[in-house]
């Protein structure tokens, strides 16, 4: 168990899926999330805070210090993003987003869509330094991957659960995905709605899915990137029907993908170098492009 828990995986992913988890960090706060800081406009007696809050306990949200966290979480973001002091950034990152979550969810409404997001950025500062395109492999990298993944998967079993102690059979027998077409559904979901009996295939098409879930860490490398590509586009039929995007879970649902192949950085240095550019205008085709532009030169 130590063992699969602890499986060693590329630094370059590690370095891959840190930046990629800070940038949307910050992309949450200007894109998805701004309207917490609309929170504190409420009366403070309206604020009932998880039960986390209530334990250390944080204090009652007030302007002043939701503008603090905002700025700071934006800006450390960002600074973690580059790997820079991946333990001082990446504790102080999970410290700020943590609150943040927790003035948000404490008004009436908590979304499931953020519980892997948090772990990963509660593991990654244990992951240490890491490299872009780093061959060598981290056991404590594969750890920080391996927490995000199972909270990624709980988070689709959990949902079962949840969906069975409240709502029993009638969850997966009842209108459940019609009301949600009804209040946020698109044109592409009212067609699949004039299909007889189809939403309550889905509905127990979804129950199996999310059951089925942690099958993915048994399976072969080759299938298990299949399945979750699977997952990818079960959110992606969401969007386009219910208009739920799930991004922070999708962003942590990439601790399964091999993320040290995709290094756009390297990939523009590659096409912007002298070398490509020599190999370029040794191309025959580059050639005639010269010849044609010399041919006004030697007309005149």
């Amino acid at each position: 168990m130590t063992r699969w828990l602890t499986e060693a995986v590329p630094r370059g992913r590690i370095a891959a899926f840190r930046t990629l988890v800070y940038l949307f960090v910050a992309a949450d706060l200007v894109v998805f999330t701004p309207w917490v800081r609309t929170r504190v406009d409420v009366p403070g007696d309206l604020y009932q805070p998880l039960l986390l809050g209530r334990l250390l306990p944080l204090p009652t949200p007030t302007p002043a210090l939701v503008g603090v966290i905002f700025w700071v979480l934006l800006v450390g973001s960002l600074l973690a993003a580059t790997g820079r002091a991946p333990r001082l950034l990446g504790w102080t990152v999970f410290a700020l987003y943590f609150e943040w979550m927790i003035v948000a969810m404490s008004y009436g409404k908590v979304d499931h869509d953020r519980f892997g997001l948090l772990v990963a950025l509660a593991a990654l500062p244990t992951a240490g330094r890491a490299r872009h395109g780093d061959p060598t492999r981290t056991q404590a990298g594969g750890w920080a991957l391996r927490v995000t993944q199972i909270a990624v998967i709980c988070t689709y079993f959990l949902a079962a659960w949840a969906k069975f102690r409240f709502g029993g059979l009638d969850w997966a027998t009842g209108s459940v995905l019609a009301r949600a077409i009804i209040r946020r559904g698109t044109d592409l979901a009212d067609l699949i709605a004039q299909v007889p009996h189809l939403l309550i295939v889905a509905q127990f098409g979804i129950l199996a899915f999310e059951l089925l879930s942690p099958l993915v860490f048994v399976l072969p490398e080759r299938w298990r990137l299949a399945v979750v590509g699977f997952f990818y586009s079960f959110h992606l039929v969401t969007i386009a029907t219910i208009t739920i995007s799930f991004a922070p879970h999708l962003v942590a649902m990439t601790s399964f993908l091999p993320l040290e192949r995709v290094r756009p950085v390297s990939l523009l240095r590659r096409r912007r170098s002298p070398a490509s550019l020599g190999q370029l205008g040794d191309h025959p085709l580059a050639a005639a492009d010269d010849d044609l532009s010399a041919a006004p030169l030697a007309q005149s």
